[in-house]
């Protein structure tokens, strides 16, 4: 009965601490608003010509799927789209009037053919960003390193098979056609024109050459949506059992979904395997996704105790990105307790607001503030909302939150001021900076 009665009385009182935290300190603020930020997340579109699309800024894009309601803060209205709109192409008025929205456009199509290949460098200026790790198919156009870092997907590498069983809903029967494709490229790029005939050549001619060439072309880390695809629980396979899956189907029929997925749970396993041995940061979605079939369950960071557990692949670092967004961010503090675990708040900063956000941070700043990363999650939009009033309202939503957290626990006594300063920089740059060896 004590415990009963103690419990509610100090949550009570820690919620009434940061309900009383109304704004960041000034100079906390100022510190994190100068600091040239690492952005760990991002989709960052290439430059394109007229006519021309960009359809590598995601290996599995939501656009296509059957649309759903953005939650408030991810909205037009929010109100630090306008400030974006004012920051980066001096818009005079506060209002949405189609004809002062005309007239922004034309503004941010001649700053665009100013700029030319520079335009995606010269918005990074604006929002303060040194180097923008960008998850893409491949690069392209404007992207140039070392200030954009690639990020490749990589879940092709363990749907090698035909994916029949396992599209089992309509966003994931697209997801998976994604898949296909790439998994065809991956294989061709290897010099293949079909798979291998046995999964131990699959790995040794597609799957590790795959990761070599990432590397080679600048990669700093890979990533995976797997949780799109299925559930993030990756159980110890049995390697005779995947090579007799793999030998049954890997020149046509197609398996049973246990089938496929005990082959995924192997090649995921040696993908980060492998990604460790070369320097690769293996970085996996967790928390909220789109779509209206997205498996909530299936995305929650616990589901990984197996692998984050594996002796095998302690030397592989991975990042849980977007830190359990949603319903697993308690989840996430535990787990950054692995030595080879980290996390970034990329999406939160784009789905929850100031307050909200500053709570989880402050939660992981508080476990571990050696683990946790700033992140944005840019992506394209629309022509007046695109990905760069996108990135300025996040990483405005980041910092902001990440300020007030270490306010708050300043005021608390938990940290003097000179740490809240440290941490600052260690959540903007410096953890990242460590993470994937950049200057």
């Amino acid at each position: 009965m004590k415990f009963i009665f103690v419990v509610p009385l100090v949550l009570s009182l820690s919620a009434s601490r940061v309900m009383c935290q109304t704004s960041p300190d000034p100079q906390i603020l100022a510190e994190i608003n100068k600091a040239r930020a690492v952005d760990n997340h991002t989709h960052v579109p290439k430059v394109v010509g007229p006519g021309e699309k960009d359809d590598d800024f995601d290996a599995l894009p939501c656009d296509p799927l059957q649309p759903t309601d953005p939650p408030l803060m991810a909205r037009p209205e929010n109100p630090k789209l306008m400030d974006a709109w004012r920051k980066l192409y001096g818009y005079k008025y506060n209002d949405r009037d189609p004809a002062h929205v005309r007239e922004l456009l034309a503004t941010k199509q001649r700053i665009a053919q100013q700029q030319g290949d520079k335009y995606p460098a010269w918005i990074l200026d604006q929002l303060g960003i040194e180097y923008m790790l960008s998850n893409r198919v491949a690069m392209g156009r404007g992207l140039e390193p070392p200030r954009f870092l690639w990020v490749p997907f990589d879940d092709a590498l363990m749907t090698p098979l035909d994916n029949a069983s396992v599209a089992d809903n309509p966003d994931r029967k697209f997801f998976y056609q994604r898949e296909a494709g790439l998994a065809q490229r991956y294989t061709k790029d290897s010099g293949l024109t079909s798979l291998p005939s046995t999964l131990d050549d699959y790995i040794n001619k597609v799957l590790v050459p795959t990761l070599e060439r990432q590397k080679k072309t600048g990669a700093v880390a890979i990533k995976f949506e797997a949780a799109y695809l299925r559930s993030l629980y990756f159980p110890e396979s049995q390697p005779d059992e995947a090579r007799q899956i793999y030998s049954r189907y890997f020149s046509g029929g197609t398996p049973s979904k246990s089938e496929y997925l005990k082959l995924q749970d192997l090649l995921f396993r040696t993908t980060a395997l492998h990604a460790g041995k070369l320097g690769l940061a293996v970085h996996i979605h967790t928390g909220a996704g789109c779509g209206g079939y997205f498996d909530v369950a299936g995305s929650n960071p616990s589901l990984l105790d197996s692998i984050l557990n594996d002796e095998s692949l302690r030397k592989t670092n991975f990042v849980l990105i977007h830190g359990g967004a949603g319903p697993y961010t308690k989840v996430t503090s535990f787990l950054l307790s692995k030595p080879n675990v980290y996390t970034d708040f990329s999406e939160q900063d784009a789905l929850i607001s100031t307050r909200a956000l500053s709570a989880v941070i402050r939660d992981w700043l508080e476990w571990y503030p050696e683990k946790v990363l700033f992140g944005t999650d840019l992506a394209p939009g629309t022509p007046e909302i695109g990905w760069e009033e996108i990135g300025y309202s996040n990483a405005t939503t980041g910092r902001e939150a990440l300020a007030l957290a270490l306010t708050g626990m300043m005021a608390d006594g938990e940290i003097t001021r000179n740490r809240a300063l440290e941490l600052a920089r260690m959540v903007m740059r410096e953890n990242a900076l460590k993470l994937y060896g950049l200057k």
